[in-house]
């Protein structure tokens, strides 16, 4: 009887996973900036650029709330392309056919790749978290250097 309870238990908790599985949430489709490039050839559409760095407790928490909520990522995938990228990366990273790189080999606070570092402005000014959005085109039509609530990134997306 008790191997029947067993299994009759293993079972549910079977079937409980493959529920989760199946209902799992939608996520916001993040890009490498190889393959923004190559989407902006095919299809151009606005680039929503997330720049953050391992430290930073609101990066962490934008990533965990706010990129999450329903309602955001639904937005971000059907009207722009989205690219989050570590500001202190050491990885070189190709855009438009163009190698970039972090000066440094070794991942460090405070030495920012030169991607970021575009779009960071002053060095010692650097604020995270990071959001910029650019058009088609790579300009920015908004740059915010701040933790963005839900509601603030819905309103920003509406542009």
């Amino acid at each position: 009887m008790r191997l029947l309870a067993f299994i009759l238990l293993l079972a549910g908790l079977s079937s409980s996973k493959l529920c989760a599985q199946t209902h799992s949430k939608e996520e916001i489709l993040w890009l490498s900036f190889e393959q923004l490039s190559d989407s902006l050839a095919e299809n151009p559409k606005p680039v929503l650029l997330f720049i953050h760095t391992d430290w930073c407790a609101y990066c962490k928490k934008m990533l965990n709330e706010g990129f999450q909520d329903p309602q955001v990522v639904k937005k971000v995938n059907a009207d722009y392309y989205a690219v989050s990228l570590d500001a202190e990366t050491t990885d070189t990273l190709f855009f438009e056919g163009q190698a970039f790189t972090n000066q440094v080999r070794t991942k460090k606070v405070g030495q920012y790749h030169s991607i970021a570092e575009v779009f960071l402005g002053k060095k010692e000014k650097a604020v995270f978290p990071l959001t910029v959005l650019l058009d088609p085109d790579f300009k920015v039509i908004i740059r915010r250097s701040n933790y963005l609530s839900t509601k603030e990134m819905l309103n920003i997306l509406k542009i």
